[in-house]
């Protein structure tokens, strides 16, 4: 399917939204995958991803880049949107942990394993749809009405210095295949 994200198209929020929806496909495929039998593969993949691509790009565009920015035009972190984000992404990371965890005794039939990761994945997915849905019709929509277009510059060189200075922009369209890829294996 490939990826619009780009800095260079559109604006810092769009980029971001772009984003989610390579995220998506990989919760729409960790959802198919709750009811099978364990895949070993396909959630040490999806872990991979959710690690590299997820928290490693996305979210540290957010922590490193926008949401600083943000309160610096008055958005609030505490009792505020951005600290209901960040307290969102810890619980995400949580949720990976318990994931990775459970794995491979899953895979091997353990029940009681098979049943903690499936209620984490699970977890995991409603988390990060409710998540994405808040940033994409509230936190981002807020952004795009404070950041005027001087702010707005600032974002897009922001997150092309992020994207630079990771393993983001080499590993970007990898994980984005991957994203692909593991929707094939779940269809």
């Amino acid at each position: 399917m490939g990826c619009a994200c780009s800095t260079k198209n559109g604006s810092p929020m769009q980029v971001l939204k772009d984003e989610h929806r390579v995220i998506e496909r990989v919760l729409d495929a960790m959802e198919v995958q709750l009811p099978r039998p364990v895949d070993a593969e396909f959630f040490r993949q999806a872990i991979d991803f959710l690690r590299n691509f997820a928290d490693g790009c996305h979210h540290a565009k957010e922590e490193e880049e926008l949401f600083p920015v943000l309160e610096s035009v008055g958005i609030p972190r505490e009792h505020g949107p951005i600290g209901c984000m960040l307290n969102e992404h810890e619980m995400g990371r949580a949720f990976i942990r318990v994931i990775d965890a459970n794995i491979d005794a899953a895979a091997q039939g353990d029940a009681t394993a098979a049943s903690t990761l499936r209620q984490a994945a699970a977890g995991y997915i409603q988390l990060l749809r409710q998540h994405i849905d808040k940033e994409d019709n509230v936190l981002f929509v807020m952004a795009d009405r404070a950041l005027g277009p001087h702010e707005q510059e600032l974002m897009r060189t922001a997150f092309a210095r992020a994207d630079g200075a990771s393993s983001c922009s080499s590993k970007h369209q990898y994980y984005v295949n991957l994203a692909d890829e593991l929707a094939r294996k779940s269809a």
